[in-house]
């Protein structure tokens, strides 16, 4: 990380101001050539910018930040030009000419962050997330990673580890110096707490991830042919995703539709009717495939006659504004009407009611899948400890720690940090 970096870390040009962060070692005298004398620490002063042969490229703002209390942990200048593409290119090529600057990378602002100890990798892979939200519920979640919240959580554990594992060292100390049998209650009492604390974990990794948010909500609608289906679809998605025909199998194979609504992603999945014998090949497949989204549906809107394959779908009497399908039968949770906005609208607020336990909740700490899969591998290991043998139970809390220890970064791989930051744009 000898070199220096620059990026635009405001929006791509044109725009009325951009704004140039130049982070590393030559960050000060790589402005000072293109600025004249620098301004105080973290004071913005007006200064005309210059390229190496004299020439005016821009009016600008410009700011220092001297490392280590900085956003990358190196010292930093942040040059506020006008916005237009010219400008910002000539400031750019004025800045690739200073010796040891170059062009960053998409995310290594931020990798440098995190290298630099200025954040740590929960942190990171929240903020990455944060870059990537599209829902209001989505952008919560981030913001919570963000400002540390999992890592919060995540160093408690690991602060009564390692008060754990210090007992247990005293203990083997004490018994080597005094050569005196070790204390049975004591080594009782930590394997009871590590079972604890186990527990705790487990009860909070065991919530919904916050992937969940981003994955989108899967809802399958499936029946026989000519049930209502595409129908349906498109009252929901409020838009003619899919083709209605009086004509039964129109549907050959599944239509997606994205929907956002109340802040959560749903991916809407209309299927091939269930036809029960056919001859068409083609109708066969898509009958399997019908089979395949119903059983990876997270909510299942069964829109048969018949009873639903499973226990958990939401049983509809769809085309209920046909002559003779009038009422509600036994067994069914909900009519719809094409004719009748509320009903629709009752079928939105059941899939809302059963996403809800499919989601993580606005107040808990919002673990990812692979956090909450090092978490559990952390609490697995204290809850399989049965020896006594002290030794024994010292390693399993070391295992336990450094599983924890993965979710804050300290043995991230390079491969492990090139995949989270090529998520990220230039300038962040």
């Amino acid at each position: 990380m000898s070199d220096t970096i620059f990026a635009v870390s405001s929006g791509q040009p044109p725009a009325a101001i951009a704004v140039i962060r130049v982070s590393g070692p030559a960050a000060f005298a790589a402005a000072e050539r293109l600025g004249g004398r620098l301004p105080p620490a973290r004071r913005a002063s007006l200064r005309t910018l210059r390229d190496g042969m004299g020439a005016v490229l821009d009016s600008a703002l410009l700011l220092c930040f001297p490392g280590p209390a900085t956003a990358t942990g190196e010292d930093l200048v942040e040059l506020h030009c006008h916005g237009g593409r010219a400008v910002v290119a000539a400031v750019e090529r004025a800045l690739a000419e200073q010796p040891g600057v170059r062009r960053a990378e998409p995310g290594e602002f931020t990798r440098r962050a995190l290298l630099h100890g200025r954040i740590d990798l929960a942190e990171a892979e929240g903020l990455a997330d944060l870059l990537e939200a599209q829902t209001e519920r989505q952008r919560r979640a981030a913001i919570g990673a963000v400002e540390g919240r999992v890592s919060q959580a995540v160093r408690g554990w690991m602060d009564r580890l390692t008060m754990l594992s210090a007992m247990i060292e005293a203990m083997l100390d004490f018994a080597e110096e005094d050569d005196v049998p070790l204390d049975q209650a004591a080594v009782a009492r930590i394997k009871g707490e590590m079972h604890d604390l186990a527990i705790a974990m487990l009860e909070v990794v065991a919530r919904p991830p916050v992937d969940r948010l981003h994955d989108g909500i899967r809802v399958v609608l499936a029946g026989p042919p000519n049930s209502g289906k595409s129908t349906l679809l498109n009252l929901l998605a409020e838009r003619e995703a899919a083709i209605v025909s009086p004509i039964a199998g129109t549907t050959r194979d599944r239509i997606e539709a994205s929907v956002l609504r109340g802040g959560v992603a749903y991916v809407l999945t209309d299927t091939a009717g269930l036809a029960e014998d056919t001859d068409d090949v083609i109708e066969a497949i898509g009958v399997t495939r019908a089979q395949e989204a119903i059983r990876q549906a997270d909510i299942l809107l069964w829109m048969a006659d018949a009873p639903p394959p499973r226990d958990d779908a939401i049983w509809l009497h769809s085309r209920a504004d046909l002559p003779g399908r009038e009422g509600l039968p036994e067994g069914r949770q909900l009519a719809v009407r094409r004719d009748d906005g509320a009903s629709v609208a009752s079928v939105w607020d059941a899939i809302a009611e059963t996403s809800a336990a499919l989601l993580p909740r606005e107040d808990a700490v919002g673990f990812k899948r692979h956090q909450q899969e090092q978490c559990r591998r952390a609490a697995n290991t204290l809850i399989a400890t049965q020896t006594d043998d002290v030794l024994l139970i010292a390693e399993e809390l070391r295992v336990a720690r450094q599983a924890l220890a993965e979710v804050l970064g300290v043995s991230a791989t390079e491969t492990m940090l090139d995949a989270l930051f090529g998520r990220f744009c230039l300038g962040k």
